[in-house]
């Protein structure tokens, strides 16, 4: 048996469980104990209020790279994943961004196969986004493995077809799993599709909303409200089973988002607000990148804790390895920072220089790169050749750059940003010999073999 003897003051020499729920697009804004009055959240109020909010945690600024980073523990730039799978195409833009690989390398490590190895019991339900047939979760290390796609899921019912909800498909498969593995230890990730677009929710639920008085200064759509509570019902049932099986003293249970909240659809619909962050899914501004997170285990993490040390999804991946007591993988890079201490104590500062975001893809901004230094934060625009500097502690919404007013700040940090691409081999976009300016914003067709996902 493993032996949890490091943490002092657990309530368990027991293996630790860990269940993971990962929403998509789900803004920094958007959840009630972020501060939103017209989305309904209880269930993911609940945790933070018996866990820890944290208000400066980061992921990627698109799915797929933070999903690769994640389950590995390291930046997505190693892999070449800094776009969804497969990626846009602009064949007119002025730079040619460079090509997405389709999978997750299956030489990767994940923390499943880590945990696997030392006998943990491993489930996965839901999204996965990091390659097609021979590169599932399936092959990474998941040995209960339910992938899905979309917000609904086709189904015979007394020989009738029948549509399900997905996130009731996948609330059922996650507490069926809870319950048969309650007697030894298990790592679970649940990966919604919510909150992405289509808004398809039920209509009961529109209705609740539609009745609702909206919140000032933020969208308040029924449609991405009903939908965001299908998510949280299902974050309640899944709590409950823990709690009802008597492992919440036992178990480390993390929420959170995969990338900030899609502001508005290529129609220009609008979806969401990430105000007063900046930016929205598909930029390196604060609304494509910081997310909500919250971590709730009872007895290591104090009930209404609040962290504001800057923190990243693939810190995760040492963080699981630590908690169960597991040595780090010599062999491959490690990217992430455990987050052991913080947990135990919100106050704790990381050992950790800076964070750094890859995006050499036109998205919702042009191919750039970012860092974040202490307060300071930099943006590096590759089509323009132009650099933005924030000071996020006096300027959380991004709209003073001072970069004409601390050129040594700046060269300082373009210094370590480039220093950083070339320590991970980040892949950078080249010049396009078929720029044509009136035609750069246009979308070109999908490569054989690839599909373009609207919305991402």
């Amino acid at each position: 048996m493993l032996i949890f003897g490091q943490l002092p003051n657990v309530l368990t020499a027991a293996p630790p469980n860990i269940v993971l729920i990962l929403a998509d697009d789900l803004g920094w804004a958007d959840v009630g104990c972020y501060g939103n009055t017209f989305n309904e959240t209880p269930h993911i109020d609940r945790l933070a209020r018996e866990g820890m909010r944290f208000t400066q945690f980061y992921a990627g600024p698109v799915c797929s790279p933070t999903r690769a980073n994640l389950q590995s523990g390291q930046d997505q730039a190693r892999f070449g994943i800094t776009q969804h799978i497969p990626g846009h195409q602009r064949p007119f833009a002025k730079l040619i961004d460079p090509a997405v690989p389709l999978q997750l390398p299956l030489s990767v490590e994940t923390f499943a196969e880590h945990l696997s190895s030392a006998g943990y019991a491993t489930g996965y339900f839901g999204k996965w986004h990091l390659g097609g047939q021979g590169f599932g979760p399936s092959q990474q290390g998941w040995q209960t493995a339910v992938e899905t796609k979309g917000h609904t899921i086709s189904m015979e019912l007394n020989g009738q077809p029948h549509s399900l909800p997905t996130a009731e498909y996948l609330t059922d498969c996650a507490v069926d799993f809870i319950r048969v593995h309650q007697d030894r230890p298990f790592v679970m990730q649940i990966s919604h599709h919510a909150v992405h677009i289509p808004l398809t929710t039920k209509p009961e639920l529109v209705a609740k909303y539609k009745s609702k008085a909206p919140m000032a200064n933020y969208p308040s759509r029924p449609e991405y409200a009903g939908l965001l509570e299908e998510l949280d019902q299902s974050v309640g049932r899944i709590v409950a089973t823990v709690d009802e099986v008597g492992l919440a003293n036992n178990t480390l249970i993390v929420c959170l988002s995969d990338n900030g909240g899609l502001e508005h659809e290529q129609s220009g619909r609008i979806v969401t607000s990430n105000r007063p962050l900046r930016g929205e899914k598909g930029t390196l501004y604060e609304g494509g990148i910081r997310i909500p997170a919250i971590a709730r285990w009872p007895g290591l993490i104090p009930a209404g804790a609040r962290c504001e040390e800057p923190t990243i999804t693939m810190d995760l991946h040492p963080t699981l390895l630590e908690l169960a007591n597991l040595p780090p993988m010599n062999e491959q890079p490690r990217d992430g920072v455990s987050l052991v201490r913080l947990l135990r104590d919100p106050k704790t500062k990381l050992n950790r220089n800076a964070l750094f975001w890859h995006l050499p893809h036109y998205h919702h901004s042009t191919p750039a790169s970012a860092i974040r230094q202490g307060k300071w934060k930099l943006i590096e625009f590759y089509e323009s050749d132009t650099v933005e500097l924030y000071d996020l502690s006096q300027d959380l919404a991004e709209q003073h750059n001072l970069a004409a007013s601390h050129v040594e700040q700046v060269e300082t940090m373009k210094t370590s940003l480039k220093a950083w691409r070339k320590l991970v081999g980040a892949r950078m976009p080249q010049p396009n010999p078929n720029y044509d300016p009136e035609r750069a914003n246009e979308l070109g067709k999908p490569s054989k073999g690839k599909r373009q996902v609207k919305g991402e």
